[in-house]
């Protein structure tokens, strides 16, 4: 079991770069948000590290495996080239005898748990989507135990217990099978859709087939970080069923992305992108929804409104939701997101250009700085 604190009160931490002592500053993390972004060659390898313990702590591998004669796996951003006896980084695949194996993931087992959610549910695409009102009604809710992200303040971290132990597994045809009459949507989350979504998007099909004539929206929330490919059928799925795919953009500073996630933001940026200019085929009800976490003394204005730009250059009116940070996982001593702080994002990411912004997780806003 990992070994890390329980959300509290507030604590300072101090920077190891600059030496600057503050409630803003992640105890995880021992950086600061200037010293990532204008050090990232000085900071970035203690933060590299405190990710491969956090790692450890749950039995998946620290890193993607790179073995130079190692079975490619494409699925995901982590591009694993896996050697006999290793696993991948999501935890679900393996070299068997020089060939990639499926230890989950594929049509014939996913990990995950599913439960049914009424409508309207908490989603966070739920204020633009078409399922929003639709009472007496129900979601079925997937929650998919790998990921390809690391992210240190994960509200879902306990899906590094299901990778861990590769249980419970259910089959496409399972899963498809809880699609009832009165299940109006399917979304996917987790962890990530990514590591598992040839289980994800067969289930999809099933479902769609069990479910017609009735429509049953197809939804996603995605860290984006899938193969281009393999967005193109997420991408269908929920453009044909009335569904949408909401991006988790979690900084736009590539080395911010890093310490927070433990990889690159390029891959969902690209999709991010493919997506939205493919959603303009649809405006409503509209394909493509992003949503950034508020994370205090990291992902701030500044961030939101790069963001916020790059959205909009795409399509000013796609909806972009700011989510209330509540400590959480590794990064347990900052505050919950201030409502000044919301606020200043919120018009940050208006005056970039997007006309479409809420603050989500407002019963979290503090005063706390």
């Amino acid at each position: 079991m990992a070994r890390y604190r329980l959300p509290g009160a507030a604590r300072a931490a101090r920077c190891r770069e600059c030496g600057r002592s503050s409630h803003l500053i992640a105890e995880a993390l021992g950086a600061c948000v200037d010293c990532i972004r204008d050090h990232p060659e000085r900071v970035l390898p203690a933060i590299q590290e405190f990710h491969a313990y956090s790692r450890r702590a749950f039995d998946l591998p620290t890193e993607p495996p790179q073995a130079s004669d190692g079975a490619p796996c494409t699925l995901c951003v982590r591009q694993c080239r896996i050697a006999e006896g290793e696993l991948g980084y999501c935890g679900l695949r393996s070299n068997r005898g020089g060939k990639l194996a499926h230890l989950a993931g594929t049509r014939k087992s996913g990990v995950l748990q599913w439960y049914y959610d009424p409508l309207p549910t908490n989603c966070v695409a739920e204020w633009v989507c078409a399922e929003g009102a639709h009472h007496g009604y129900k979601n079925l809710a997937v929650f998919y135990g790998a990921c390809s992200f690391n992210c240190l303040f994960c509200q879902n971290w306990s899906y590094r217990d299901l990778a861990r132990t590769r249980s419970p597994l259910v089959s496409a045809e399972e899963l498809a099978d809880q699609v009832d009459d009165t299940t109006a949507c399917i979304c996917y989350f987790g962890g990530d859709p990514s590591p598992q979504m040839p289980h994800a998007i067969a289930a999809s099909e099933l479902a769609l087939k069990k479910a017609a004539p009735r429509p049953l929206r197809i939804c996603w929330e995605t860290n984006g970080s899938m193969n281009p490919g393999v967005l193109r059928h997420v991408a269908r799925l929920a453009m044909d069923s009335g569904g949408t795919v909401k991006f988790d953009l979690k900084a736009w500073d590539d080395h911010l992305h890093q310490a927070l996630c433990g990889v690159s933001n390029q891959r969902t940026l690209e999709n991010f992108a493919r997506l939205a200019e493919f959603g303009k085929q649809r405006p409503e009800p509209p394909l493509a929804v992003a949503s950034t976490l508020l994370v205090p003394g990291y992902v701030d204005a500044r961030e939101v409104s790069q963001i916020a730009r790059f959205i909009a250059s795409i399509d000013p009116a796609i909806p972009y939701s700011l989510l209330g940070f509540h400590p959480h996982f590794f990064i347990t001593n900052l505050p919950t997101t201030s409502r000044r702080h919301a606020e200043e994002c919120e018009r940050a990411a208006r005056d970039a250009g997007l006309v479409n912004v809420r603050i989500g997780n407002v019963h979290l806003l503090s005063e706390a700085y």
